[in-house]
């Protein structure tokens, strides 16, 4: 098995890689969060709001990491780790947010490339766990995380918005 390092694949002709994401790569992270924010019921599709919360987890690797799926200049999907400790798990956990795939690009195995790259990566930095939440109304996206051996959880997720 390769290391999340050297994971790269040929589809269709094209060199794609899974990488760090860098500052330099922000807009193009914007519109993917943009994208996917449109289609949710409970996010705010805001460039500003965006933009500013994926520039702090870039300018602090301790807080987490930004992978992207990219070919030469062009990103075909990223995802989002976040790093935080479970006293449950007695280590670091994984919540994994904004999984994404530029909707010109999907089902061509784009995501399931993401999704073997993070998981590889928690494995060899010793995560206990990663959690996710996806839209109820995506069966298609809770299909594809079943697929790559998430479970449902008897946890409910719960909120309060700070103002």
């Amino acid at each position: 098995m390769t290391s999340p390092s050297q994971q790269k694949s040929e589809h269709g002709g094209l060199n794609l890689r899974v990488e760090p994401a860098s500052i330099d790569d922000l807009p193009e992270l914007v519109e993917l969060t943009m994208d996917l924010f449109a289609h949710s019921g409970d996010l705010r599709a805001d460039s500003q709001v965006q933009e500013h919360g994926l520039r702090l987890i870039l300018e602090q690797p301790s807080r987490g990491r930004i992978f992207v799926l990219r070919s030469d200049d062009r990103i075909f999907g990223m995802v989002n780790l976040l790093f935080t400790i479970s006293t449950a798990m007695g280590g670091f956990v994984i919540l994994m947010e904004d999984v994404i795939v530029h909707p010109v690009h999907r089902g061509h195995g784009y995501g399931t490339m993401l999704i073997e790259y993070v998981l590889e990566f928690a494995k060899k930095k010793d995560f206990k766990r990663i959690t996710l939440l996806t839209d109820k109304i995506s069966a298609d996206s809770q299909h594809f995380f079943k697929k790559m051996g998430f479970e449902y959880s008897s946890m409910i997720p719960m909120r309060r918005i700070i103002t």
